[in-house]
């Protein structure tokens, strides 16, 4: 593939590349991190996803540093905070036209010698059409459909007969498949498992007889989060439009209460897990497999009940902010590593910018991941900032900036009064007892809230 890319960013670089692998990122939508059977959930069955993490590695700490769909997005993209690239919300207008001005890694990377490709939700705005960086380019407006959807292959828009998920695998597994004389960057953008979590026809009963995990009711739990439950104003839709999602696609008669949306949540990831299996299959006959980066990560995670929240995932707490990440290439990740260090959405693109040799013209906030790869001791970050902006479509989550440590939370509401909050994680993993106006703790809360203004300052906020 070729050892010395020049790269044209402004000024000429010259990079010495010592490896230049394909990449292969799949990207899911509401998974929460311990929805994987090598996670150790109850009944879930993920061979495909296990397989990455049992012969690559599992990231048993990752977060997004803002728990929606296009924040999130753009963040794994460019590496940067939402406050920096500016996709702080899913409005439907403006976005597309920020998003098509990103400086993302898929740039780069072809630039520098990369064939790259984009199959899915990109979901930045309503816009369909191709953003700058990519070679081949399969996606859809907004949240797309789980049946028949309508796709954009190539600026030919076309309807489409089939489940999405379905659909946009075997897309992936085709540009994987192809012949080709120089490294390829893939990266498969699933609109699952997002509602109204329409399981593909064949895996319809699967689960059947399960139930939802029991989420435990602790006393003072809820009442300790005054920001969950104040009143707010009611939200017509009609007279936001253009800001307010799209009409949801039904779910054709499916049940509505919490165990019956729990499953089909997890029967879809099924396809999802289905279409890894695809790929690496593909990647296999090609005799390309060890020689690809192939990652696997969710844009968000999701409440289920936990604090009184069921399908959330505008709020700080673990449940919606963690995710899963999984990563393979047998070439410098030993099989079955586990790290437990504090890792971020925005250390995606900087690990690939290492891994090609490539040096991003704009700030980046996160931090290769190569370092701690190699060396399961080795240090990134003793904790770290995470942010979402009000929405009009939400006006019940207000705007929040949390920064986490391994051992503490502190999560600030800078536009509420008295709504902050304060969590002991080694004694309180499930953030049920907020300890803001416990005195014993005042030196651990200024130590944090410097901590908060200190990541503020470092990143331009």
């Amino acid at each position: 593939y070729g050892i010395v890319a020049t790269v044209l960013m402004g000024a000429t670089a010259l990079h010495a590349v010592a490896e230049r692998p394909n990449i292969v990122f799949v990207l899911v939508d509401d998974m929460r991190w311990d929805q994987l059977s090598i996670a150790g959930h109850p009944f879930m069955k993920t061979p495909n996803l296990d397989r990455i993490g049992q012969e690559g590695a599992v990231f048993t700490n990752a977060f997004v540093t803002t728990p929606l769909c296009s924040p999130s997005r753009a963040s794994y993209l460019t590496g940067q905070y939402p406050h920096t690239h500016r996709i702080i919300n899913n409005d439907r207008v403006g976005l597309s036209l920020i998003s098509h001005k990103l400086v993302t890694f898929p740039q780069l990377l072809r630039r520098a010698g990369y064939e790259t490709g984009f199959v899915g939700k990109w979901h930045m705005g309503a816009d369909d059409t191709r953003r700058p960086g990519f070679d081949r380019w399969i996606s859809f407006v907004g949240q797309g459909l789980f049946l028949d959807p309508v796709v954009n292959v190539d600026g030919i828009r076309k309807q489409y007969t089939g489940y999405m998920t379905d659909l946009l695998n075997n897309w992936a597994v085709d540009f994987v498949a192809e012949k080709r004389d120089k490294p390829f960057l893939l990266i498969l953008s699933h609109k699952a498992v997002h509602r109204p979590y329409i399981p593909a026809p064949r895996h319809e009963t699967l689960y059947e007889g399960e139930s939802r995990p029991e989420v435990a009711t602790v006393p003072g739990d809820r009442e300790g989060k005054p920001a969950l439950h104040r009143d707010v104003p009611p939200v017509d839709m009609r007279t936001i439009e253009g800001v307010a999602p799209e009409p949801s696609e039904p779910r054709y008669g499916r049940g509505e209460d919490y165990d019956s949306i729990y499953l089909d949540h997890c029967r879809s990831l099924a396809a999802v897990d289905d279409g890894v299996g695809m790929l690496l299959k593909a990647l296999e006959a090609q005799g390309q497999l060890d020689n690809t980066l192939f990652i696997f990560a969710s844009d968000n995670g999701f409440t289920f009940g936990e604090h009184g929240e069921f399908n959330n995932k505008r709020v700080a707490y673990d449940e919606s902010i963690r995710v899963p990440l999984l990563m393979r290439y047998p070439k410098r990740i030993a099989p079955g590593s586990v790290r437990d260090q504090l890792v971020l959405n925005l250390d995606l693109a900087p690990t690939l910018y290492d891994l090609a040799g490539v040096a991003a013209p704009v700030p980046v906030h996160g931090k290769s991941l190569w370092p701690v790869l190699a060396d399961e001791t080795a240090p990134l970050r003793d904790g770290f900032m995470a942010e979402y902006f009000l929405e009009k479509v939400t006006p019940r989550h207000g705007t929040w900036h949390t920064y986490r440590t391994a051992e503490w939370k502190y999560i600030q509401y800078p536009e509420l009064t008295g709504m902050d909050e304060l969590y002991d994680l080694k004694a309180d993993p499930k953030e049920h007892h907020n300890l803001i106006d416990d005195e014993a703790h005042v030196s651990t809360l200024g130590t944090l809230q410097a901590a908060l203004d200190k990541a503020r300052t470092d990143t331009n906020y």
